[in-house]
């Protein structure tokens, strides 16, 4: 890593230095994905890497988790045979995903997996060697394996600690603000770099922008989570979607999100055992004491039902719009989200087995459905009430809460969160966007329609190494001398001076920074949540663009520089919502139906919610054809906050039938990172 300053103009003659720092490659984001590629391209010899992070620990690989946080792998273990093909039909299935992306993530698996074992990561294995696996949800056979309700954090530490051992540069509390870009005879247009603000340097007279030169850009900063209110996101998981919109890249797969239970004074997601145990559920009013309702008496018709319900959402834990039908276990996830769309307010109550209605026999394990009676009975968990059941069967997950000073032993507040986004930027092969030199890997990559839980810390490592193999390939030239970056980049780099000199020299015409993220989150909670409408996303585009144009034409009122960031901030999430928006509309408008994590109300729809309420909340049935093509978005030519949507057919699985003396040959030579 090579650091200089360069000299820019940056208003009527006026001239500042910037620090510049060039490297081959920067990773934004270190996370399990980023740290996995940092440590990759070391492997592989590409040594000119840095690491630019907001903060370090945070994010959600560092803060987010279950009871049994999931890495979905090839199944390894025993005589159950599986493949890679058959992995990939596993997540080609669900649809809204390319068959040969499906494949590389099934190849990839077994080595990205192992090579998390060989650092450290603690993955139970039996006497044998062997790792267990269990089933999650979309999951036909035992893939799953899990180190614990902290499975992404053992992997960030792991991999930290490999990255320190490279000696490779971290510029921690460097928040990417601009991606930096050259725009080509032929009209193309590459990324050269990325901006930064150095934090530590924000009362500098450049504020703190920080230049780095780069030959390459991986983009792995996670899921726009900022831009939900009822989230599970860890506070402040921004993504860098916005980013990468503003300078042409494609998007795939907005539409599709995962939602399901979760606190909310200490966001973690409540599956796994937390539901298998079979907890009470019940309702307050907006106090959180008065008028207690034990609301699931109003969806269920007898305590087997019930309560069985509540323990498959264990491993069927997402919200899922198939398993609305028949009394299945997304009515669970219905129930909470209408207590509190009326402002009421739902907890999980482990001191205590489910409360029966009037009438209604009491809980008994003897009489829950086959499937939970034997999963109980086969762990021994058999004890008198739900905590005494998490204790037998995963003491961690009552440790977990404990360190965030939460007695599980006390009521629980919860609710239905958006939690994971399975769209995002568009990569090829080798997660490389359209952009070339600019890759996408984690979470914030759009690999995935409906997809097996678990398998997105899978592709996530599979990515990251996808795009150092990629780098390392055929990339790996030396970023332009810094006087000539200075020619390329100092355009813009002065354009993002100016925009904050603007921000903090407002007039009254602005917004106030502080009411433009709240009204980010309340929008796409209520308008892109799993519960949606064309009504709703067409009123929530039409604010949302509205609140973009006003950004873009007054400004954002800044109090002080330390605000600036946080601006930004608002103005990428404020994009982003615009264009996750677009598809929507774009998805309905076009025929599209119910399907994983979401339902869409329709008066004209083909199926209703049945329960003991009656019949309610009318929507679509899944459009099977949607499967079969992947909505892509990218910034319309010559605007900023138009967006063109085209379905793209959805690429088949492989037939591969490769040769190992002329795969070997085109290894040796290169040309498997030019076919």
């Amino acid at each position: 890593m090579r650091r200089d300053t360069i000299t820019v103009e940056v208003a009527g003659g006026r001239q500042l230095r910037f620090p510049v720092v060039s490297v081959n490659t920067v990773i934004v984001g270190a996370g399990a994905a980023g740290l996995k590629c940092a440590d990759a391209l070391h492997g592989l010899g590409v040594q000119d890497v840095a690491v630019v992070v907001d903060h370090l620990g945070n994010g959600a690989s560092n803060n987010s988790g279950s009871d049994k946080q999931t890495y979905y792998k090839l199944g390894i273990l025993g005589a159950e045979p599986d493949s890679p093909m058959e992995f990939a039909q596993t997540l080609f299935q669900g649809g809204m995903m390319h068959g040969d992306l499906a494949y590389i993530e099934a190849l990839g698996s077994a080595p990205a997996f192992f090579d998390l074992c060989r650092i450290g990561v603690p993955f139970p294995f039996n006497k044998y060697g062997g790792y267990v696996g269990y089933k999650t949800d979309h999951d036909p056979r035992q893939r799953a394996t899990s180190a614990g309700p902290k499975t992404s954090r053992f992997m960030c530490e792991r991999l930290l600690h490999q990255v320190r051992h490279h000696e490779i540069p971290i510029l921690d509390r460097h928040e990417a603000v601009r991606l930096l870009t050259q725009d080509g005879t032929d009209g193309t247009r590459r990324v050269i770099g990325v901006l930064c603000v150095d934090r530590a340097a924000a009362e500098e007279e450049h504020f703190g922008l920080t230049v780095v030169n780069a030959t390459n850009v991986v983009l792995a900063t996670g899921g726009p989570g900022e831009m939900y209110r009822i989230s599970v996101w860890p506070h402040g998981q921004i993504g860098s979607h916005g980013l990468a919109l503003e300078i042409g890249a494609v998007a795939n797969n907005l539409t599709e999100l995962q939602y399901g239970l979760a606190s909310v004074a200490f966001r973690w997601n409540l599956s796994g055992t937390y539901q298998q145990v079979i907890p009470d559920y019940f309702s307050t009013a907006g106090d959180g004491s008065s008028d207690q309702r034990f609301f699931l008496h109003d969806y269920f018709e007898d305590m087997p039902s019930l309560a069985t319900n509540i323990f498959l959402k264990g491993y069927q834990w997402p919200f899922h719009a198939a398993r609305l039908q028949g009394g299945g276990s997304s009515l669970v996830d219905i129930a909470v989200h209408q207590e509190v769309a009326a402002g009421r307010r739902v907890f999980l109550d482990f001191m205590h087995n489910p409360t029966p209605a009037p009438g209604m026999a009491p809980f008994s394990i003897a009489t829950l459905r086959p499937e939970a009676r034997t999963y109980l009975e086969r762990s021994g968990a058999v004890q008198a009430t739900p905590y005494e059941r998490l204790q037998h069967m995963n003491p961690q997950s009552i440790d977990l809460y404990a360190e965030h000073h939460i007695d599980l032993r006390e009521p629980l507040e919860a609710a239905v969160c958006a939690q994971h986004s399975n769209g995002g930027l568009r990569g090829n092969l080798w997660w490389e966007t359209s952009v070339p030199h600019l890759f996408a890997i984690g979470e914030v990559n759009g690999t995935h329609g409906v997809r097996p839980g678990g398998s997105a810390l899978n592709a996530g490592q599979v990515g990251a190494m996808r795009a150092a193999q990629f780098i390392a390939g055929r990339y790996g030239e030396a970023p332009s001398a810094p006087e000539e970056f200075a020619v390329l980049a100092g355009v813009q780099v002065a354009a993002q001076f100016r925009e904050y000199t603007g921000y903090l020299t407002a007039n009254a015409d602005a917004l106030p920074l502080g009411d433009i993220r709240a009204g980010i989150q309340a929008r796409m909670s209520a308008c892109n949540g799993f519960v949606r409408s064309l009504v709703w996303a067409e009123d929530g585009l039409r604010e949302a663009r509205t609140l973009y144009r006003r950004i873009l034409e007054h400004g954002i009122r800044c109090a002080d520089r330390h605000q600036l960031v946080r601006a930004t901030e608002d103005r990428h999430l404020a994009l982003t919502s615009i264009a996750c928006l677009e598809a929507l509309c774009f998805y309905i408008r076009n025929g599209g139906g119910s399907r994983g994590g979401f339902m869409v109300l329709d008066d004209a729809g083909q199926l209703t919610v049945d329960s003991r309420r009656g019949r309610e909340l009318r929507h679509r049935a899944e459009n099977l054809d949607k499967r079969h093509e992947i909505l892509e978005i990218r910034l319309a030519s010559g605007t900023q906050d138009q967006f063109d949507v085209s379905p793209v057919p959805v690429r088949p699985l492989p037939q591969d039938d490769s040769w190992f003396e002329t795969v070997w040959a085109a290894w040796n030579e290169g040309l498997i990172f030019r076919e």
